[in-house]
């Protein structure tokens, strides 16, 4: 067994160790690419930012306050990426699939009154949200590597999530709202010595985790109950803003593995700073307008993705791709229709541009592209369900990604390359399925 081949396996054993299981990883998370809730993927995000429900502590917390009821709401969200390339240099027609592995969320939120909680008796909203990918049985899975076929930038399997928040009306038809994002960064430490034969002794492996946490703060504006109390045209009218800060997630692995009669003393081996999954700072800007039976909604996203360069920099196994990222603007569109007082119809519309600036991006390969999403969704609500005391509503929700053609020049080091064409044009889909229940008390 060679000298390389042996630390490369110890390395690499480490790294499952620590992580029990490994899942592709994207600058993204599944409440951000798809939507947490059904109403969120129905609606490609455009009500987001307005919704009562306990999802408002990722989008906009102060909207808790819109709605002084209780509500407990599990979710299930199955997001099916088909990704691949078609070649670009016009040569023998060629394709290949690069990821087609789904990302599967268990989703659970709370939402609670606790107004009884200050003497005051001021209106108090708090509220819990908790995600885990292969839904709840993989909390701690992702992979970072490099690519000689390329890789998608923001499609992936997303690890534990958890947001808490709180919200409480602040003035005159204004509230306001604040919460934490809370992620895990991982570290791991392996000594050992390693015979010739293949056989470990005297091991010693040490895996921690800590929080990272990320500022969420928004406000909801009632625009008639805030300029005319005694009523207008603005009565229909509501506004909300929201800042989400930035977020990472890291992992590093420590292994120092000591060869009888090869390697004396160990040979210390690093991987620091692998980014598993990144979120920009993100400004909201929403209006939302009520015609009765007919909400309309426009929000709109200033994503700052130009730091992620920076961070990629840092990056153990990605440096060497010396990537280049742009700012983005999302524009989102929904409309809710209610058919009678227990039936709504939700859908929407967003384009997505793409914050990858950089064509070529040498044995990391990143492919991104624009893309338009569209989404479609019913709720229906239940007031007398069969043994429980409160209503009951349920939403299903369908949400579809169409990705532009944009073209890659495929660049790398590997003389092994599985031969993928040097230069290549994005191509895929994503469907996105969504279900929740949802007891409001």
């Amino acid at each position: 067994m060679s000298r390389n081949s042996i630390t490369t396996n110890l390395l690499s054993a480490g790294v499952m160790l620590a992580l029990s299981s490994t899942a592709m990883a994207g600058m993204s998370n599944a409440p951000s690419t798809y939507g947490m809730f059904p109403s969120d993927v129905a609606s490609a995000q455009a009500f987001s930012i307005f919704s009562s429900t306990a999802n408002a502590v990722y989008y906009n917390p102060a909207a808790l306050a819109q709605d002084s009821r209780g509500q407990l709401t599990g979710a299930l969200l199955h997001g099916e990426a088909d990704l691949g390339y078609k070649d670009a240099v016009g040569g023998p027609a060629r394709s290949g699939r690069i990821s087609d592995e789904p990302s599967q969320q268990l989703i659970l939120g709370l939402k609670a009154d606790a107004s009884d909680m200050l003497t005051t008796g001021h209106p108090i909203y708090l509220a819990l949200m908790l995600g885990s990918e292969e839904y709840g049985r993989e909390m701690l899975g992702f992979s970072s590597e490099t690519s000689d076929s390329g890789q998608y930038l923001t499609y992936g399997r997303n690890p534990l999530f958890l947001n808490v928040g709180v919200a409480t009306p602040i003035w005159r038809g204004i509230d306001f709202g604040a919460s934490i994002n809370i992620t895990l960064d991982n570290n791991a430490e392996l000594d050992s010595e390693l015979e010739l034969s293949g056989e470990t002794a005297r091991e010693d492996l040490d895996v921690s985790a800590k929080t990272r946490y990320r500022p969420i703060v928004g406000f909801n504006v009632a625009m008639g109950e805030t300029f005319c109390p005694d009523g207008c045209w603005l009565d229909r009218l509501t506004a909300a803003v929201a800042y989400r800060a930035h977020s990472q997630t890291e992992t590093s692995v420590d292994a120092t593995p000591s060869v009888n009669g090869l390697i004396p003393g160990g040979l210390p081996l690093r991987v620091a700073n692998v980014i598993e999954g990144y979120q920009p700072d993100i400004y909201s800007v929403g209006l939302r307008y009520d015609m009765g039976r007919t909400r309309l909604a426009f929000t709109g996203e200033f994503q700052q993705w130009s730091d992620l360069g920076d961070e990629f920099s840092r990056d153990t196994i990605k440096d060497q791709g010396m990537l280049e990222f742009k700012d983005t603007f999302v524009p989102r569109v929904g409309l809710e229709f209610d058919f009678t007082d227990a039936l709504m119809l939700t859908t929407g519309v967003a384009f997505e541009e793409s914050p990858l600036d950089s064509d070529v991006s040498p044995d990391v390969n990143y492919l991104d592209a624009d893309k338009l999403v569209i989404g479609v969704g019913l709720s229906a609500t239940f007031k007398n369900p069969p043994l429980l005391a409160w209503p009951l509503t349920v939403d299903l929700a369908y949400q579809h990604q169409q990705l532009d053609q944009r073209r890659f020049d495929i660049v790398t080091t590997n003389p092994a390359s599985s031969g993928t064409p040097t230069s290549l044009k994005t191509d895929g889909d994503v469907n996105v399925f969504s279900g929740s229940v949802t007891l409001k008390f």
